[in-house]
């Protein structure tokens, strides 16, 4: 018989049901969470941050251009104090 010395306090996935009807999805181990609109949503997200967090994805080589084309911001427009979130930093 095969045995697991697995901590149960820190592996896993719980979900959390919010106030608005959406659910979260929070990796214990890690700490990330995401949310959508079912579980399988907020899982799916999840396991999608996860697969970043783990290094896979595609690096971003111009911020300013990725912030125009995917996220449709126009970089001039941010104040001098408002930062790049950490992905493209």
């Amino acid at each position: 018989m095969a045995s697991t010395s697995r901590d149960k306090k820190r592996d896993g996935v719980e979900f959390i049901r919010e106030d608005d009807g959406s659910v979260t999805a929070h990796d214990i181990e890690t700490g990330l969470a995401r949310g959508g609109d079912t579980r399988a949503d907020a899982l799916a997200q999840l396991a999608e941050v996860l697969r970043l967090e783990d290094g896979g994805g595609e690096s971003i080589d111009d911020p300013d251009d990725f912030l125009r084309t995917e996220m449709n911001i126009d970089p001039d427009d941010l104040d001098e104090h408002d930062e790049l979130p950490e992905f493209l930093q």
